[in-house]
């Protein structure tokens, strides 16, 4: 049967959602609806209390409502919510970014990380006078018309690998490769290397779960793009401050030319960003002629948010206590899946972590994630979520984690799934 809540946004939003996933399209039964959120706890607008591995996709990595971040989204706010003009907060996080991302030496703030790796890709066109990109199958990089083909997340949970309404001009310039294929991402640059402006990747992938580059491959990348003058592009919108303080890039020592950024610079408003080399930001208007703009763009508010999570998570020690803490919660679930024989494995780095119903021992690309058990993972959603444990509502989703998760939050969830798991056998 159909919630109250549900069958009203039904009426009045096309699917009930604002966002695909959302829907529940892939599991099964109704979406929840959040009322509220504290720590690592979030609360249904029924009252049912969910120990939270979303995080709102990632940007949560404080845990919930974190009260030194509210207290200086409502002191600004206090002040205006809007200027649509410079504010010093715009110049203070773009300091900090520039600090902490080892590639970025200049910042521009978009609104969304959709919009920055719209907005890079343009960047990166505008730079080189090269009509090419090529992405890889099942990364998302935002639903802008040239990104979609092959994309991640949503579009795989839904089974749709592009989209009607996007015109085949707008993606007959994306060459789509293979994750962690080298070989292949060097076959496309000796046919096409000369017209390509750009390659973009997630370097450790979250949309079609989370996937680690193998060993050379973000490597491979970077010697290809600078041998074809390419532009290489990390697509960090998930990864960035979550995986480590400098993102993937600090943990492989890989430096992109230009990085997207989303999620926690805005401390989980509606921020992103994208930055990267002086020379490649110069070519931006109003210094350059690639244009871009935004209204909402450096809005005061989400500024105030993304400051404070940012000198938040530079506590010394931060870090290595989160992937304590994920650690915890992924051997916990391989050793509660192995007591019963269901096959699982799990991937970990900072606070993202990823869950395979599948026997391989090393999940590399798509192909290898459109693999696993889709029954298994359907069956483990609905339990956990009838258990108080409440994961991304795909199997192309990856986890999070956050610093508000205690060892008691993790054992529960560990104590739930093996309940979960004896009813597989």
């Amino acid at each position: 049967m159909t919630s109250e809540y549900f069958q009203r946004a039904r009426a009045v939003i096309p699917g009930g959602v604002n966002s695909p996933v959302r829907a529940f399209g892939s599991v099964g039964g109704d979406p929840v609806f959040f009322a509220s959120a504290q720590g690592a706890k979030v609360t249904s607008e029924d009252g049912r209390v969910f120990t939270d591995y979303v995080g709102s996709w990632g940007p949560m990595i404080l845990g919930h409502a974190h009260p030194q971040v509210i207290e200086k989204v409502v002191e600004v706010a206090r002040r205006g919510l809007s200027f649509g003009a410079p504010t010093v907060l715009e110049t203070v996080l773009a300091e900090e970014i520039c600090k902490l991302v080892p590639s970025i030496e200049q910042v521009r703030m978009v609104n969304s990380g959709t919009e920055a790796t719209m907005s890079a890709i343009r960047l990166a066109r505008g730079y080189t006078q090269r009509p090419l990109i090529v992405k890889f199958a099942g990364c998302y990089h935002g639903h802008s018309d040239a990104l979609l083909v092959k994309a991640g997340s949503g579009a795989l949970t839904l089974g749709i690998p592009g989209s009607a309404g996007v015109p085949p001009g707008a993606a007959g310039d994306t060459l789509t490769a293979t994750y962690n294929d080298a070989e292949e991402l060097a076959a496309i640059f000796a046919t096409y290397g000369e017209r390509i402006a750009a390659v973009i990747v997630e370097p450790i992938t979250g949309n079609m779960n989370m996937i680690l580059p193998q060993r050379g491959f973000l490597e491979t990348l970077r010697d290809v793009c600078d041998q074809h003058g390419a532009v290489l592009i990390f697509d960090e919108v998930m990864t960035g401050f979550r995986v480590a303080l400098g993102g993937a890039q600090a943990v492989y020592q890989v430096k992109p030319d230009l990085t997207t950024l989303g999620k926690i610079v805005g401390g989980g408003m509606p921020v992103g960003a994208f930055g990267g080399r002086r020379d490649i930001m110069a070519t931006i208007a109003p210094q350059g002629p690639v244009y871009q703009a935004g209204t909402l763009s450096g809005n005061p508010v989400g500024m105030a948010a993304g400051i404070e999570t940012l000198r938040l998570i530079q506590v010394p020690g931060f870090y290595d206590a989160l992937s304590r803490t994920t650690l915890r919660l992924t051997e916990g679930l391989e050793r509660s899946a192995a007591k019963y024989g269901v096959p699982l494995s799990t991937n970990q780095l900072g606070g993202m972590f990823g869950v395979f119903f599948s026997d391989l021992d090393d999940i590399s690309c798509y192909d290898d994630v459109a693999a696993c058990n889709a029954d298994h993972f359907k069956a483990f959603f609905a339990a956990m979520l009838a258990h108080g444990q409440y994961f991304a509502p795909s199997s192309y989703e990856a986890g999070f984690v956050s610093a508000a998760h205690t060892e008691g939050d993790i054992d529960s969830t560990i104590d739930a799934a093996q309940k979960v798991f004896a009813k597989f056998t």
